[in-house]
């Protein structure tokens, strides 16, 4: 299935996989995707929406198997305080529903910040812009195509 996300990376020649799953709308999870799409949770990357008090919105890309942290996040963005947006505020800003954001195509160019466990991999996977599909990247193409910024924002789930 051809998404935005993937309009994009083809438009500028960097490669990808597409990788589909079969959704659960009852776990929309990271983890549950990682298990269908046989790889590890941490090398799974999901993207959070998120507003701070200074800048305004922002997209954070943490492995699956963690938490956002929201200090980091706020001290990487330049905000004194960060909060995830509430969840019906989302498609409005991003374009994409739950379970489907990706800063790819996004409707808008806000700043991405990407957790920096992110280098440690090959490839990772990140939504394709919709349910179903993961695209599977090399970290270094993703941060290009998105141009974000790297750091230590998320933390072990507790």
């Amino acid at each position: 299935m051809k998404t935005n996300a993937s309009r994009l990376l083809e438009k500028m020649a960097i490669a990808f996989e597409l990788r589909d799953y079969e959704v659960d709308p009852e776990d929309l999870s990271a983890e549950s995707v990682a298990r269908k799409v046989a790889m590890p949770a941490s090398q799974v990357f999901k993207t959070l929406v998120a507003r701070g008090d200074r800048n305004g919105v922002c997209l954070a890309v943490i492995p699956g198997d963690t938490e956002l942290d929201l200090k980091a996040l706020a001290r990487l963005s330049g905000d004194r305080k960060v909060d995830l947006v509430p969840l019906k505020d989302v498609q409005p800003l991003t374009g994409y529903i739950r379970g489907g954001v990706t800063a790819l195509a996004c409707k808008k160019d806000y700043p991405v910040f990407v957790d920096e466990s992110m280098d440690l991999f090959d490839r990772i996977s990140v939504s394709a812009g919709t349910r179903g599909t993961q695209i599977l990247i090399a970290p270094a193409d993703y941060v290009r195509a998105v141009r974000a910024k790297s750091g230590p924002i998320s933390r072990p789930k507790s």
